[in-house]
């Protein structure tokens, strides 16, 4: 398994279902742009092998959605012309070619089979078969703007893990012996609560030992929280200690095979009007392969007659099995044919991500599949007035690579796309889709259109297993201008401009006034809110259409926000506003409570000792500053730990070993019987409560142990980063560093650290004396924190000590992949729900390149792969406020033209009072205060007779930069509302 590649998705999936995974063999049947995008996402994903079967030509049509043909391969097979550029996204995976018939013999040798867009009676034929030999089975299709999927897993598919949850785990207080026995949970475990019916498990006990080794228990919640569960009368008396785990239970699905599900199709919907969608969809669906059979073709595009004789075939049609009469939706079956002859990458995309998904579920038996029927339409992208739909000479093929998707909007649209210019922020997993779909629907082809990419990352080892835009050889390279160059590749006509500095306040002379002139559009795919907030107050400002989503695991959202139409973004304040927010120093130092405090506390341990630590040194090299004349307490603790135990610089491995075993003494050991001396366990608080009670927990110290693995595990990491520092080889062989332990435990020369916590005048001299020997030697090497090479020991470092820490203090530990996640602030992510958020923000690009519409066409969108949600609503229309006579929203914004010669603030307030009938009270730039009505009448008069650009420059300091357009400024007025958020002022240079 190659963690670093699949690190991030091993979050999402776990190793078993990994292991499973890179063991399977899937075939999979038809590679046109639906095909293609199953296939991409499972070779990202690392499945075993993938044998493509698509023996039809490729036609122009194809190029609309299928990201691995170009016009070099029309009239080749599209499996063979696909199969070396989806090789080149996997080098694990062993990608093959089927060139004869589908037969029954043949898919007896694979676990999984997918038919995309193909034949009714491939589907018949296929579909049972699998289902008799016990083969999961897939059937997906898209016709234009709708798409179907359905699952055969058999008769008995047992899933061994349901949920994407993890197990739910909390620390045991206390036991009683009794029947039932009450288990009392501790009071500051933060962890998911526990259900009735719940199946645990426990560990780590100690006095009632027997529970250690019992099987999984049910569990019955009390009101308090506490769990009841069997008789433990005859148990040992508890004393301390213990975890209880919950035990996910496996789930069995009975599903039937295509040829009976098509005439019972079971739909889960929320209301009996998306039953009734879903039912004119699957009829849909059976209807146009009817047509298809008859005819040899689909219906024409926007073909009124073609359409007609859809309807008429559906008319004949028996009703569904197992469902009530519901008469036929005809306008509705009319708008489906009329564009069904269409291929569109952002339907691709999504009911791609979705079928690669429930794949994966197939093969590892990680999470629910489908309950084997999925609809999905997204036909509001068509235009809401009956004269602006396309005609049937707009949508003829023209033989070009747009003509997939040209047959469902026509040539306008196609125009439109061509001459916009989008900036997309972020060229990570979901801006490489982005990126892809971009190439695909002809975004900023033409001389006045384009794309501008601004990413300032650089590609890492484990962004290869989702962002399909790069391969090994860019590793390190800068993102930006690797996904530009890769997306121009995919359509030689997409102008891709790459940015490699911030979109952030820094670079606002780079992204400013003239640049935001020339964008029509921004798609922001960030991973933190910080950024996506402000992206979208630049949205706000300029007036820009933002389209935006996120992945976390197999949950995704995609939004969209159109001035004037819809809501402004706000996004989870409250998560941006805890982003970075810190733990109290005093709890990471001495009173950690859970699982995170250690984990800080490491972290905090491993910038202090490799970074800081030799930036203070390598400056008291350059300036000799004398420590007797210094008080900084901080600096002096961290420039004692880092000598530890040496009086002059390490020369050897061994130093350095001797070092990393001083100072796990000083961490896990000395510090912790020092601890009480200055906070006593017996110490009563005010309240007449233990010092030492709830979160407050006593520690324990350590003895060192070479034989327990993160006692020997620290020494490893923090020698070779001490080493590091000082330019010295690290040797790594475990067994040579094992014997040198014992042989210095064995000698009973335990070193010992050379300075106490203390800052007397004789230990501070002890200490310029050490450092004055230390300087004799070249400047030491910072080590920056890498959470990607798992090699170079930092998460190692940070791991042990998080562990060793939690032992000392009786907290819950985790495994090694949870605290790699925390510290480096990993989110899981897997291709299949980047995919599909990306396809959904492809269905609202047309809808904002089209033109205006109302904000009910347009969709906010959520889902959760793992547990088959998906959620797909109208935002809100902007809310309005008003003060007086005038009524605004968010997008609003008072206007006030420049001025020849330039406006005094006096005349600007005489502005705003005429033409607004606003007495503005307050005027702030950039939260600085420019006038205010209760000032002096001699502070007034001094600024309101000045121009407004001096009185800015005078006040803040802040000179505006050339080519600003426009100054911004805040305001309030007399007699409003608190609540009231008057719309910025523009002032206008």
């Amino acid at each position: 398994m190659d963690e670093e590649l699949y690190s991030r998705q091993l979050y999402v999936l776990g190793l078993p279902a990994m292991q499973r995974i890179q063991e399977a063999k899937v075939l999979l049947c038809g590679l046109q742009g639906l095909g293609a995008e199953v296939a991409k996402n499972l070779v990202l994903t690392g499945v075993g092998s993938l044998t493509l079967h698509d023996p039809h030509p490729t036609c122009w049509a194809d190029l609309a959605a299928q990201c691995f043909l170009s016009e070099e391969n029309l009239g080749k097979s599209r499996a063979e012309a696909s199969q070396a550029q989806l090789a080149e996204l996997n080098e694990a995976v062993q990608i093959s070619v089927h060139r004869g018939d589908i037969t029954e013999d043949l898919l007896q040798g694979f676990q999984v089979v997918v038919l995309t867009d193909s034949k009714l009676e491939d589907q018949l034929k296929v579909g049972p078969l699998c289902h008799k030999h016990g083969i999961c089975f897939l059937m997906a299709e898209t016709r234009g703007l709708v798409g179907r999927l359905f699952c055969d897993f058999g008769e008995d598919f047992t899933v061994v893990d349901p949920t994407e949850v993890e197990p739910m785990t909390a620390a045991i207080q206390d036991i009683s012996q009794g029947f039932p026995g009450i288990v009392t949970l501790r009071g500051d475990t933060k962890r998911h609560s526990f259900y009735d019916g719940d199946l645990v498990i426990f560990s780590d006990i100690e006095g009632m030992v027997e529970l250690n080794s019992c099987s999984p228990q049910s569990v019955r919640v009390q009101k308090d929280g506490s769990l009841e569960i069997g008789d433990t009368t005859t148990f040992s008396r508890y004393l301390r200690g213990g975890v209880v785990t919950e035990v996910k239970r496996p789930k069995t699905v009975r599903h039937k095979p295509l040829d009976i599900a098509l005439l019972q199709p079971h739909v889960v919907a929320q209301n009996t009007q998306e039953v009734q969608r879903a039912h004119c969809l699957h009829q849909a669906f059976h209807v146009l392969h009817k047509f298809q059979q008859r005819h040899g073709r689909l219906p024409k595009p926007w073909d009124p007659d073609d359409a007609e004789t859809v309807v008429e075939l559906a008319q004949k049609l028996e009703p569904l099995k197992g469902t009530e009469e519901e008469s036929l939706d005809e306008t509705l079956l009319r708008t489906i044919a009329l564009s069904s002859a269409g291929t569109l990458s952002p339907m691709a995309a999504i009911m791609g991500g979705v079928a690669a998904q429930e794949v994966l579920k197939a093969i590892s038996r990680k999470f629910m599949p489908l309950d084997q029927w999925l609809y999905f339409d997204a036909l509001e992208c068509l235009p809401e007035e009956e004269t602006l739909l396309p005609s049937p000479e707009d949508c003829q093929p023209r033989n070009c690579r747009y003509d997939g998707q040209i047959a469902v909007f026509g040539t306008d649209l196609q125009e439109k796309l061509s001459d916009q210019h989008y900036l997309l922020v972020g060229a990570g997993a979901i801006g490489c889709e982005m990126l892809k779909l971009f190439a695909l629907v002809g975004l900023g082809v033409r001389a006045n259109g384009g794309v501008t990419v601004a990413d300032m990352d650089y590609i890492e080892r484990s962004n290869l297993s989702r962002q399909f835009l790069f391969r090994p050889k860019d590793v390190r390279r800068p993102k930006a201008e690797v996904a530009a160059a890769a997306a121009h590749r995919l359509n030689p006509d997409l102008r891709a401009t790459p940015y490699t500095c911030p979109l952030d306040p820094t670079t606002e002379d780079i992204y400013g006034d003239s640049f935001f002139s020339r964008v029509n559009g921004v798609v922001a795919a960030l991973d933190s809110f910080q950024a996506r907030h402000y992206v979208a107050a630049r949205c706000t400002h300029y007036l820009k259409p933002l389209l935006e989503a996120g992945t976390q695991g197999t949950w995704g959202s995609a939004s969209v926000f159109v001035p004037f139409v819809t809501e402004a973004y706000r996004g989870p304040a409250s998560d941006a506003a805890s982003e970075d927010a810190p733990y109290p120093v005093c709890t990471l130092r001495h009173f950690p409570s859970t699982m995170e405090h250690s984990v800080q506390w490491a972290q905090d341990q491993f910038g202090g000792l490799f970074r800081l630590s030799t930036e203070t040194i390598n400056c008291y090299q350059q300036t000799c500053t004398s420590l007797l004349a210094t008080d900084r307490t901080e600096t002096l603790a961290l420039l004692q730990q880092v000598i530890g135990v040496l009086r002059t610089r390490p020369q050897t491995w061994q130093d350095c070993v001797v070092w990393a075993l001083g100072h796990w003494q000083l961490c896990f050991h000395d510090s912790v019987m020092e601890l009480p001396r200055h906070f006593p366990s017996d110490k009563v608080l005010e309240g007449g409560t233990l010092f030492s009670s709830g979160s407050n927990k006593c520690p324990h110290p350590l003895q060192f142990d070479p034989n327990q693995d993160m006692h020997f595990l620290y020494v490893l990491a923090a020698a070779n980063l001490y080493a590091r520092m000082h330019g010295l080889p690290g040797p790594q062989s475990r067994p040579a560093l094992r014997e040198l332990l014992n042989r210095l435990l064995e000698s009973d020369s335990r070193p010992q650290n050379l300075f106490s916590a203390e800052h007397g005048q004789e230990q501070l001299k002890e200490l310029q004396e050490t450092l004055d020997n230390w300087r004799k030697g070249p400047p030491l090497k910072p080590v920056l924190f890498v959470k990607d090479d798992d090699s170079n020991f930092h998460v190692d470092f940070v791991v042990a000590a998080t562990d060793l820490r939690c032992q000392n203090y009786g907290i819950l530990p985790v495994n090694h992949a949870r605290i790699k996640q925390i510290v480096g602030r990993i989110i899981p992510a897997i291709a299949t729900s980047t995919a599909v958020v990306a396809g959904l923000l492809g269905l609202e690009l047309y809808k904002v390149v089209s033109g205006l519409r109302s904000h009910g066409t347009f969709r906010h969108s959520y889902l959760h792969l793992a547990e088959n949600h998906f959620i797909r609503s109208a935002p809100s229309a902007p809310a309005i406020q008003s003060f007086c006579d005038l009524k605004w929203t968010c997008w609003d914004r008072l206007k006030v033209p420049a001025g020849q010669p330039e406006r005094t603030l006096k005349s600007l307030l005489a502005h705003l009072q005429e033409e607004h009938g606003l007495k503005v009270e307050m005027l702030l730039h950039r939260e600085a205060l420019l006038y205010s009505s209760g000032w002096s009448s001699e502070k007034q008069d001094q600024h309101l007779c000045l121009r407004v650009t001096e009185l800015v420059q005078r006040v803040t300091g802040w000179k505006p930069k050339p080519g600003l357009k426009v100054l911004v400024f805040e305001l309030s007025c007399e007699g409003e509302e608190e609540e009231t958020a008057f719309p910025p002022l523009h002032y206008e240079l």
